[in-house]
């Protein structure tokens, strides 16, 4: 991605703080980076944009990231099924504007505008990873098909139990697709990521960091010197930490003023101090990591 297109990008963070170096707590570490250009070295770390997510993909330019790691806030689970007294996630009693975040209406038409700008701005021979609920899975994941070539579905299992109607969810859905060809990082990844759930975090919906870690870590080859993650539901910005643990830059968006204010604060944060303020914990333990890694 050039620099004048992310300094173009509404709300950018702090340009040129130092990537802390820390001992890294992620599923497969990058190798270190080779010494940037210049060019690279003025290209902020991180972006975060409070915007739309379709003017914002159609503002970045063609072929300008490596790689597209996102959690959609699908609408079709939340509108059909509730449970007790509200619905899945999320504050539904409440005012328009004191949500923390909108849903992303997944009708198909929008899913397939949605679809289409994720493929004009990936690079070509580069991941998508598309996070699922259930019942989107089966309402739109077959539209991915028309745009990206479908590699797998990959299982997270969030080691604890959580809410369910008729069985009790303890598990999401990642969507691995390509545009064209690109090898996985490693052979002996499985399609089983066994990362615990967060509780009691500041967000809603907040993914752990190595969840968007071993997304990157499986994608990204030895010798990207600059590679650029997208996230354009960023939410709590796991994704946007996860990127800046890999060595990655990181560009993404969300409509909400209140997650981009926490996502800002929570990658600034980590930027000049090295410490995630809002995922203190690892998400898996020694064991798992072993087992599964």
């Amino acid at each position: 991605m050039s620099l004048d297109s992310l300094k173009a990008l509404e709300g950018s963070l702090d340009h040129g703080l130092p990537f802390a170096n820390q001992e890294s707590r992620s599923l497969h570490i990058a190798p270190p980076l080779h010494e940037p250009t210049p060019e690279v070295r003025a290209i902020p770390k991180a972006s975060i944009a409070q915007q739309d997510v379709l003017l914002f993909l159609r503002a970045l330019p063609g072929e300008s990231v490596d790689l597209i790691v996102t959690d959609p806030a699908y609408s079709g689970m939340n509108q059909h099924l509730l449970l007790g007294k509200g619905r899945i996630v999320g504050n539904y009693q409440e005012k328009e504007g004191n949500r923390w975040f909108e849903e992303f209406h997944d009708t198909p038409e929008n899913y397939g505008q949605f679809l289409s700008e994720c493929r004009r701005v990936l690079k070509n021979d580069r991941h998508l990873f598309l996070m699922f609920d259930s019942f989107s899975m089966l309402s739109l994941g077959a539209l991915v098909r028309d745009f990206f070539n479908v590699k797998n579905i990959i299982t997270w299992d969030k080691v604890n139990i959580g809410m369910g109607h008729y069985f009790r969810r303890q598990t999401e859905f990642i969507l691995f697709a390509s545009k064209g060809k690109r090898p996985v990082t490693r052979r002996d990844i499985p399609d089983i990521w066994k990362i615990k759930r967060l509780h009691r975090a500041s967000y809603p919906t907040q993914k752990p960091v190595e969840l968007f870690e071993a997304m990157i870590a499986s994608s990204k080859a030895e010798g990207d010197t600059d590679f650029v993650v997208c996230d354009p539901f960023v939410g709590s910005g796991s994704a946007a930490i996860a990127a800046l643990r890999q060595g990655s830059r990181f560009v993404g968006c969300d409509t909400s003023e209140k997650a981009v204010s926490l996502s800002r604060k929570r990658v600034k944060a980590f930027l000049k101090t090295g410490i995630d303020i809002e995922q203190e914990k690892p998400a898996f333990d020694e064991a798992i990591q072993k087992k599964f890694w």
